[in-house]
């Protein structure tokens, strides 16, 4: 566990849009046990920075070009397990969330979240313990309880997002390896949980319900 006298806890800060980073890296410099090592625009040149540099933590946005926020986490816990991944992001569905944290994020933070709850949230994560936004975690114990998302899985919300950008069951299973007859048992399963009839009925109530996005 690192203390105040302890060596700075290394960041890394990986986001698309400069003006985002610069303002992350002015808000950790006023933290004395916190140094900003790097700065990342893509998903792929945060995996290069990380194997370079080491850092501690990898603040993570979610919505970049190319490799995006979720599938650079789970290269980045792949190759380097000792360094977590704390996200950063705007948006807070059920399916973006559970993304995340089965690609290995040790946290889900919000762009909203003040300055000292950051701060702390990324001590935490250096410490190896889960950071999350209180929304965000209000919605990770609900889907544990089963009472929000209808309880989808995983899977199941990657096959509802998937249909909800307009893919066909082929495509949808070409996307995930998955056969069709395999999607179109999830998409029952949905339409149970949801008590809805069809695809259309159960992307509506999905995106009522903030379970999924449309990018």
């Amino acid at each position: 566990m690192r203390t105040s006298t302890g060596p700075a806890i290394r960041v890394l800060l990986v986001d698309d849009h400069p003006v985002v980073r610069d303002g992350l890296a002015a808000m950790l410099a006023t933290q004395p046990d916190l140094t900003v090592v790097g700065e990342a625009a893509t998903g792929a040149e945060a995996l290069h920075r990380t194997s370079a540099l080491t850092p501690d933590v990898v603040l993570m946005d979610l919505q970049m070009p190319g490799m995006d926020g979720t599938a650079a986490t789970a290269a980045i816990r792949a190759a380097h397990p000792d360094v977590q991944v704390l996200i950063l992001t705007t948006y807070d569905t059920d399916a973006d969330i559970t993304a995340a944290i089965d690609a290995g994020a040790i946290g889900y933070l919000l762009k909203d979240t003040g300055r000292h709850e950051l701060c702390e949230a990324v001590r935490t994560a250096a410490r190896g313990g889960a950071a999350l936004s209180p929304s965000v975690a209000a919605k990770v114990l609900a889907q544990l309880r089963g009472d929000r998302g209808a309880g989808l899985s995983g899977r199941e919300l990657e096959v509802l997002s998937a249909v909800a950008r307009g893919q066909s069951n082929k495509q949808v299973a070409r996307a995930l390896r998955l056969s069709e007859a395999t999607v179109k048992t999830h998409l029952l399963h949905i339409y149970a949980k949801l008590d809805v009839g069809d695809r259309t009925a159960a992307v509506t109530a999905a995106l009522g319900r903030g379970i999924i996005r449309i990018d």
